[in-house]
């Protein structure tokens, strides 16, 4: 049977971008599109950042009104095709004719108005969907509206939960004010009085996936669930964990355009490209010296805390260390200082910057992410590709992606920690240095990364399966 799956989501690659979303939006329809009988197209809101960008590209199709509360509100639907997937963006100046993509007062309103037009638009497509897949809460009400108004005969919905710690949470008034909904729907929507747009997907949706096996068993505790966990329980059947891939065309130290030196596996370019990279930055050149690295935004769920704890400490070794990011201002002020604290082995780059990030994967020794919660990760993906060694705190898509090196067996990719811990972590950051140190595990180390392979391939066979099974099960229910 035919896959023709609509992705609904709010942010994509090449188009805009806050985080791993965008790049699993971005990578996977490619990839899927490859397969025989599947067809994937995505719809996003048509943000201000994408019309400067993208605007000579862009093909108006057509216009319609859509309805939110006692207005009613114009959509622009226009497309384009980009790397053999069609593209759809829905526009409205009102909404989205501001600079960014989240953060705003009115973000509730605005992926009502966006939910609700790519239901509406389903009619008005040169193509019909069988399966509409949305991403995260800024997509949820679109499932929710296809379970409702019921647009397409027979379509099955997909809802996918990227990071379950963000929710997209309205006052209940929202309801009658917003969604033109009658009453007895309220349910499906609410949670603890509260309109609660990541509960109305998991609620109306046929299926639910998350991003790796190991967030999926995570996300029913209380401790991770973030107040949802009920509900996730309540469908532990129809919830699913496919890790993710990464684009290994993109992220590819041989073809890499950011970096000064190509390579594929050997430790001299490797070595070539941190001592570039240590003149670029100011630290003192030594290519032999072990050179860890941060790239994450800085905000708790990344384990910030347990490094501030540590790093004074840590940066007694022979070693040097670099973070890059931005977020909050706790974490960007104390790293500003502690790198003040050690110039010739800490530089804390604040900001973002892609150029700089890839010239960190490939001159790195160690990435290091000791997360609070981790759904799926992709930094410790890359890493590997950039033959870098992860380390990594063991949860969620983290543990499923990152074995710890067993000196005794010569197996492994990584090195990890159990519990959220300071000290655990300051352990296992001098116990990988300890391993540095000594060739022949170093060498057997790096022969494993070599073999560790997350591209989109593997995953998206998963997907296929996961699809073909929810229409075969719809034709069964026909019959």
């Amino acid at each position: 049977m035919q896959n023709n799956i609509l992705f609904v989501a709010s942010e994509c690659t090449p188009f805009v971008k806050t985080g791993g979303l965008a790049d699993v939006v971005g990578s996977l329809p490619q990839v899927l599109n490859q397969h025989e009988n599947t067809e994937v197209r995505v719809v996003l809101p048509l943000y201000e950042e994408i019309i400067e960008k993208w605007h000579e590209e862009l093909e108006q199709v057509t216009s319609f009104v859509v309805p939110v509360g006692w207005r009613n509100q114009e959509a622009i639907l226009y497309q384009l095709s980009y790397h053999g997937v069609v593209y759809y963006f829905i526009g409205n100046d009102y909404y989205f004719s501001r600079k960014g993509t989240y953060g705003y007062y009115d973000d509730g309103e605005r992926f009502v108005f966006f939910s609700r037009a790519v239901i509406d638009a389903l009619s008005l497509l040169d193509f019909k969907p069988n399966i509409l897949h949305a991403h995260d809460w800024q997509a949820g009400l679109s499932v929710a509206l296809a379970n409702i108004l019921q647009p397409i005969e027979a379509l099955k919905t997909i809802f996918t939960i990227h990071n379950i710690k963000y929710q997209g949470i309205m006052p209940l008034d929202a309801f009658h004010e917003l969604l033109n909904l009658p009453n007895d729907h309220i349910g499906g929507m609410e949670w603890n009085g509260l309109i609660n747009c990541m509960k109305a997907g998991l609620y109306h949706a046929d299926k639910i996936t998350t991003v790796s096996p190991s967030y999926a068993d995570e996300i029913k505790t209380t401790y991770f669930g973030e107040g949802l966990y009920p509900i996730l329980n309540e469908r532990h059947e129809d919830l699913v964990g496919i890790i993710n891939g990464i684009d290994t065309d993109e992220y590819n130290p041989k073809t890499d355009q950011h970096i000064a030196f190509n390579y594929s596996h050997s430790r001299k370019k490797k070595k070539e490209n941190k001592e570039d990279l240590q003149e670029k930055l100011g630290l003192p050149i030594d290519g032999e010296k072990p050179l860890y690295v941060m790239i994450t935004r800085l905000v708790e769920q990344k384990g910030l805390h347990l490094v501030q704890a540590i790093i004074d400490e840590f940066l007694q070794e022979d070693v040097q260390f670099v973070l890059l990011g931005t977020g909050d201002y706790e974490f960007e002020d104390y790293f500003y200082h502690a790198a003040e604290r050690n110039k010739d082995k800490l530089v804390a780059y604040l900001g973002f910057d892609e150029a700089i990030a890839r010239q960190l994967y490939a001159a790195s020794d160690f990435f290091v992410m000791p997360s609070l919660f981790e759904p799926c990760g992709l930094s410790q993906l890359i890493a590997l590709q950039y033959k870098a060694v992860p380390i990594v705190r063991e949860t969620g898509g983290l543990k499923d992606t990152i074995t710890p090196y067993d000196e005794k067996t010569g197996t492994g990719n990584g090195f990890s920690f159990t519990n959220y811990n300071a000290h655990e972590l300051l352990h296992v950051l001098r116990y990988a240095l300890n391993i540095y140190h000594e060739p022949d595990h170093w060498a057997t180390l790096q022969k494993n990364i070599i073999k560790s392979h997350f591209s989109w391939e593997d995953s998206s066979l998963e997907y296929i399966d996961f699809y073909q099974n929810i229409l075969s099960t719809e034709e069964k229910t026909q019959d």
